[in-house]
């Protein structure tokens, strides 16, 4: 899938990112905007997607009679199947990039706390559902690595980890994704959360090699709002987070080239996610979490619809 913008269907009523930084927790944020969004989902005609998203699935042709819940069809006159145990026990680890490029911030907060509450959010809803789930920080190289699980604790450690600041330096996506498939063996899961700002020769096949060994993987590639408009009216000596270079830049001289460059570069992310079959969405930092929590919830829909096509497919075969 080629990396899109978020949908901003009135499913719910969202909190304004800026507010949300100002609670200090990143498990009370991650609680405010998964409950949030579920209330105002309960409440919204506009859903895009079904809120039993647990427990069941609603039946499709050729799955296994035996499996139908009567006591659910009696109370929604509708046919459910109790879901399998690979559709229940999703293993998932959240790859959170904290080079010093996440640092860059033109709001009241940087693409890192946006990109930390991110996947806190995520992983408090998967953990919620009973998922197991991990946490991975690298830069250069991993930082933490947490394996996937679902345990006492599991999630307060994840939180706790993410609330180290990020203090990496430059972005180098090969290495860490290496030394992410060298550790995650099982089939699962993998939410990579990174501003994508570093060379991409490499990453291709390195996602490549994830989607090969059966894994789905999906993006949140977060930018700040002034990085797509360099909007800044005066000329000014900017600093190179990660290599430390100082540069003198007219934004009025340099705009244009500068949006071109960073055009074909998001491109690029682009059609590698579409050529391997991934979804990818671009992430703003000044778009409230609710949006992307519901893109992830939509993705892991398909995911699922396909599995119950293919099962159907076989079970028809037969």
């Amino acid at each position: 899938m080629a990396a899109k913008s978020p949908s901003t269907a009135p499913t719910a009523s969202y909190i304004d990112p800026a507010a949300l930084m100002q609670v200090r927790s990143l498990e009370l944020r991650a609680k405010a905007v998964v409950e949030g969004f579920f209330t105002g989902l309960h409440r919204s005609p506009y859903h895009g997607f079904s809120v039993e998203f647990t427990e069941y699935r609603q039946y499709v042709p050729g799955d296994d009679p035996r499996y139908l819940d009567w006591r659910l069809y009696a109370r929604s006159d509708r046919y459910y199947v109790k879901r399998f145990e690979d559709e229940t026990n999703l293993r998932c680890h959240l790859l959170l990039d904290t080079s010093r490029s996440m640092s860059f911030g033109s709001l009241a907060y940087t693409k890192a706390d946006y990109a930390r509450t991110l996947a806190a959010t995520l992983g408090y809803f998967l953990y919620s559902q009973r998922d197991a789930v991990g946490l991975v920080r690298f830069d250069e190289r991993i930082d933490d690595f947490i394996p996937a699980r679902y345990r006492v604790g599991q999630l307060r450690r994840m939180m706790h980890a993410l609330e180290k600041p990020a203090e990496g330096r430059a972005t180098n996506l090969a290495v860490p994704l290496d030394q992410i498939a060298e550790r995650v063996h099982k089939r699962g899961l993998l939410v990579l959360i990174s501003d994508l700002l570093a060379p991409l020769d490499e990453l291709e096949t390195k996602l490549s090699y994830f989607r090969a060994r059966g894994h789905e993987v999906v993006i949140f590639q977060t930018l700040d709002p002034a990085e797509l408009s360099l909007d800044f009216d005066e000329p000014a000596l900017f600093e190179d987070i990660e290599s430390g270079r100082e540069v003198y830049v007219d934004p009025e001289l340099a705009r244009e080239s500068y949006q071109q460059k960073l055009e074909r570069h998001l491109d690029q992310v682009s059609e590698i996610c579409a050529k391997l079959g991934i979804d990818a969405w671009r992430v703003m930092t000044d778009v409230p979490l609710e949006v992307h929590l519901g893109e992830f919830l939509r993705s892991r829909q398909r995911t699922i619809s396909r599995a119950a096509t293919r099962r159907t497919g076989a079970t028809q075969r037969h």
